[in-house]
């Protein structure tokens, strides 16, 4: 009775017939457009990786390789440890219809001792898994995720706006956010404040949406600032942001942002809602063509021309919409991709079900932002928002 091959003949029998290239041929490559793919298992990617490689663990090669490499024509290289486990991988891969197929020789422990160009400080195991669907995507892949971990965002508000603002950026990844609000939850915030539950009416707001976050994500910091958005601090809330969501509901504390923005040259991502309507934009003082929130409104309107939520009323699902679409731009801004709306109002009917969109220009005679503007400080900005 035959005995069944021990690894070693295993191996030799795939060295038959899997090309082995050495690291610095595959580093070639990879930068000549090779797909390099590293088969060892998360915790092992973590403190690094080759250059530009694509991470997928060698047991879920046969679910993920055709997602990430649809043309089974292309030159797939695999890497793993010390150049043995690439070889059942490449294997794997043949089987699979990959026809260009080769194992680095030495696997990582090679690319390392030959200076060639690693990832440092990968993510772990438990964020891999948690960020999978992130690291499959070419435009934010490990080094987009590692920013987002790195940023700081500021809520200006735990409300309708943040609330789902606030889920979506911790489900992501961005590792800290601040949430700037003085008021408590009500029950007649759980219709639209969807971080809020009926077991935390009473509470701060900023409390409540830091629980429901980490319950989402512990591996993200919260930060909480339970006080109104004043001229007396409004730098020091803003202080290290890398975005601020405008999750307000009135005429001053926009104004007041939108300054404090423009000086501290932060992007704010703007939204509004009203009964059906919303409105998204994004005033990102970085840039010389964006136009500012004094742009779009130079002076706050009367009061009996723009109601609050609690006076007009809103649909329940609204601030959602609007809230994701901010949440979304704020991504965007920090991975340094796609097309902001920057110079652009989006503007959203729910009862229409229809989107349209108005160019925003900078307005050379703005009060805020154009030639002849003049910076009196935060204070009087707040006094004609509150005299308005």
């Amino acid at each position: 009775m035959s005995q069944a091959p021990n690894r070693d003949q295993l191996l030799a029998g795939l060295r038959r017939r899997i090309a082995e290239i050495s690291p610095a041929d595959a580093a070639r490559e990879a930068a000549a457009g090779a797909v390099l793919i590293d088969v060892r298992e998360d915790a092992e990617r973590a403190p690094g990786t080759p250059q530009g490689a694509l991470g997928i663990s060698r047991g879920f090669l046969e679910l993920r390789i055709a997602e990430q490499v649809p043309d089974r024509t292309r030159r797939v290289l695999a890497l793993c440890g010390s150049g043995q486990r690439s070889l059942f991988a490449a294997d794997t891969l043949q089987q699979l219809g990959y026809a260009n197929v080769a194992s680095v020789a030495g696997g990582y422990a090679a690319w390392l001792a030959a200076g060639l160009p690693v990832q440092r400080g990968g993510l772990d195991a438990d964020s891999s898994e948690r960020y999978s669907r992130h690291l499959l995507l070419p435009e934010v892949g490990l080094a987009g995720q590692q920013r987002l971990g790195a940023a700081r965002i500021v809520l200006i508000g735990a409300g309708g706006l943040g609330a789902p603002a606030a889920l979506y950026l911790a489900a992501a990844g961005v590792g800290r956010l601040r949430l700037i609000d003085d008021d408590r939850v009500e029950r007649s915030n759980l219709q639209r404040q969807v971080v809020h539950a009926e077991a935390r009416v009473g509470m701060r707001k900023t409390e409540s949406a830091r629980m429901a976050l980490l319950a989402l994500n512990p591996r993200i910091d919260i930060e909480t600032v339970e006080q109104r958005l004043l001229a007396a601090n409004v730098e020091d809330c803003l202080a290290g942001a890398d975005v601020v969501i405008d999750g307000a509901d009135n005429f001053p504390t926009r104004y007041l942002l939108d300054a404090a923005c423009r000086r501290l040259r932060i992007p704010l991502v703007y939204g509004a809602v009203h009964r059906f309507t919303g409105q998204a934009s994004v005033f990102d003082a970085r840039r010389e063509d964006s136009p500012c929130y004094r742009c779009l409104f130079p002076e706050p309107p009367a009061a009996a021309d723009a109601p609050n939520c609690a006076e007009a009323g809103v649909l329940g699902v609204l601030p959602g919409v609007i809230g994701l679409l901010q949440a979304t731009e704020a991504l965007k801004l920090l991975l340094d991709r796609g097309d902001s709306l920057v110079g652009r109002l989006l503007c959203y009917d729910a009862l229409a079900a229809s989107f349209r969109e108005l160019r925003l220009s900078r307005d050379p005679g703005c009060p805020g932002c154009g030639k002849s503007a003049v910076f009196h400080g935060y204070e009087d900005i707040a006094r004609i928002c509150s005299a308005a």
